[in-house]
């Protein structure tokens, strides 16, 4: 059981609410880094445009970087909730201990690399002649903090395993408040431009990275961190059930790639107009699936302890009074971005003509974001019960359905077409997800009962 938290007696929607609130606020404030520096940024003085545009097609190797921290933090919590649910306190401590030595590992491995090639793969990802040099100048410093944030968002996820949702969040706050504070005196005051954003941020993260380190390390953690209890048997336990989220993640990383290409491709003269558009549009539902993803991803560690501990009862109400959570929260920010999108839209950028049109492409987002939140519950809820085979699936139908329509509708209606491809992908998934959990979830539980935990 986890301190002031009884994951197996408690009410599901007080359990609920206590765990996603906090974790919904963690990511919306996690995802303020990029958002407060393309605010700002899209705000520089004669090149705010070009600029902004930069940093959104480097955005993709920042979530490629994001999706290994993903890959080791939320294959390893569930699995460490299900043991310590099981009664095995010391098997959940090795997994801890050991996903932090793979998470260190991979970000020694892999800053080198991406800071030698960034250019090359900034073309690659879409960057014209004109926003090139911004986005290599952005990657170059913020690549000098890809340890702090590999462990803030890998360690995340055990501090929120743990029934600390709450410090996850201060954690969080405190580090975006320090980029807010940051970023006006680097970019605009120092005159870094968007040197100075990657500065900025990259300090954010220490800070929030030092605060979840510390907690895992202090008496408030019941599964604390300890440096050794390494064990590499766990490794590929931790990477098999990390893969779905990291596919996830990943292909979330690399659809923009595709869009960017494409519109790089077909736009033609008005490609730097329409990159800067899709990343404006792209900052604006980062508003919604962040947060989300912090629902479904808060509430794992109730799915798991449960379903670890054989309450398969709880793990069927939990899942279905998520998914009400869920749809109540796109609900709401759908309307806004239906009935404010010009206001919002206007925090990115000064230019009437990319306003108009994020604002037009961020409504027709609005429209499907009930099926995304269906989509979200469905395939991170089956990674919280271990059901890899079931998540994994469900999450390429979606992407591989996105990247047909990018790859095909801009050939036959022009670039701007490409933005379609997003709100009809979602309808499609969600409907698929939502029929699939209907049929596998009775199943699943069912053999939990009679066989018993299975890892």
């Amino acid at each position: 059981m986890k301190k002031g938290v009884d994951l197996a007696n408690d009410s599901i929607w007080k359990l609920l609410l206590r765990l996603t609130i906090p974790t919904a606020l963690a990511q919306a404030v996690n995802v303020l880094y990029a958002i407060i520096d393309r605010i700002y940024i899209g705000h520089i003085p004669t090149n705010g445009s070009l600029a902004l545009g930069g940093v959104g097609v480097a955005a993709p190797i920042v979530a490629l970087m994001t999706a290994f921290a993903v890959l080791i933090g939320l294959g390893g919590a569930p699995i460490m909730e299900m043991r310590e649910g099981n009664g095995e306190h010391e098997e959940a401590q090795k997994i801890l201990c050991t996903a932090f030595y793979m998470l260190v590992f991979v970000a020694v491995l892999i800053t080198p690399i991406l800071i030698l090639t960034r250019e090359k793969i900034l073309i690659l990802l879409g960057a014209t002649v004109n926003s090139l040099p911004f986005a290599s100048e952005y990657m170059l410093f913020y690549l000098f903090g890809t340890l702090f944030s590999l462990l803030s968002v890998g360690l995340n996820s055990f501090v929120v395993c743990q029934g600390l949702s709450r410090k996850s969040m201060i954690a969080g706050i405190i580090g975006a408040a320090t980029n807010i504070a940051l970023d006006p005196i680097f970019i605009f005051t120092f005159g870094l431009g968007v040197r100075g954003a990657a500065i900025a941020t990259v300090i954010s993260q220490i800070v929030t990275c030092t605060i979840l380190f510390s907690l895992l390390r202090s008496n408030k953690a019941i599964i604390k961190l300890q440096f050794n209890l390494f064990s590499g048997r766990l490794i590929p336990t931790i990477l098999k059930y990390g893969m779905s989220a990291f596919i996830v993640f990943a292909t979330d990383a690399l659809l923009p790639i595709l869009v960017n290409v494409s519109l790089k491709t077909y736009g033609k003269e008005n490609a730097d107009v329409l990159i800067t558009i899709g990343v404006v549009v792209s900052s604006c539902y980062l508003l919604t699936t962040s947060p989300l993803s912090g629902i479904t991803g808060g509430s794992q560690g109730l799915l798991s302890y449960n379903y670890g501990a054989g309450l398969t009862s709880r793990v069927k109400e939990s899942f279905v009074k998520l998914q009400a959570l869920a749809l109540m929260f796109c609900a709401f920010t759908s309307a806004a971005f239906l009935l404010f999108a010009p206001q919002i839209t206007s925090l990115f950028a000064k230019d009437v003509q990319i306003i108009e049109a994020s604002s037009h492409y961020l409504r027709l987002y609005a429209l499907t974001m009930l099926p995304l939140a269906l989509q979200y519950v469905n395939v991170d809820g089956m990674v919280g019960l271990g059901q890899v085979k079931v998540a994994l699936p469900l999450s390429l139908f979606r992407k591989s359905i996105y990247a047909i329509l990018i790859m095909t509708l801009p050939l036959k209606f022009g670039a701007p077409s490409a933005f379609w491809a997003e709100p009809i992908c979602t309808l499609f998934a969600g409907i698929l997800s939502t029929t699939t959990i209907f049929i596998v979830m009775p199943r699943i539980l069912k053999k939990r009962s009679e066989n018993g935990l299975r890892i």
